[in-house]
């Protein structure tokens, strides 16, 4: 059985809204691809051809993200304890090299971005942090090699 995921209530929201969005194109290919079958000869139409590629495509991206809803368990993160470092809070390390201070929302894989200052629970950094208290030390190796950390503050999430 697979274990589910969890999800922040933003991450959960944003799938749902492409779903949505999705299900409206893939609705406007479907029936511009009735139409195109309509006009004969499948063989040298184009639009047919196109519209099922765009069909198939939309309708795999579809079939992932209702994989990934069904699988997920959504938790509102500004709910969550600070106590150690686990999914939905803010932690902030020190990089232990360098000297520098880094952030990061610990989140699940369907909505970490590092761009946005958040990475998965799944990640090497993040891995290696869950579950640790203010104080601890975590120690590991990413594409860009080593890192050591210690975990200098742990903080509710404003964003659910």
């Amino acid at each position: 059985m697979l274990d589910l995921m969890p999800i922040s209530l933003t991450g959960f929201n944003k799938l749902m809204e492409e779903v949505s969005q999705l299900d409206k194109e893939a609705a406007e290919v479907r029936k511009r691809v009735s139409e195109a079958r309509e006009m004969g000869d499948l063989k040298e139409n184009g639009e047919y051809t196109y519209g099922r590629q765009q069909l198939g495509f939309l309708e795999g991206r579809l079939g992932e993200l209702r994989a990934k809803i069904n699988h997920s368990k959504k938790v509102d993160c500004t709910t969550v304890q600070c106590d150690r470092a686990v999914f939905g809070t803010v932690v902030t390390l020190l990089n232990l090299n360098t000297q520098e201070k880094v952030t990061y929302q610990l989140l699940g894989p369907h909505d970490a971005d590092r761009d946005t200052g958040s990475i998965s629970i799944l990640s090497p950094v993040g891995d290696a942090i869950h579950g640790l208290s203010l104080g601890e030390k975590a120690s590991g190796k990413t594409p860009r090699g080593e890192f050591h950390y210690e975990v200098i503050d742990i903080a509710k999430s404003q964003i659910q």
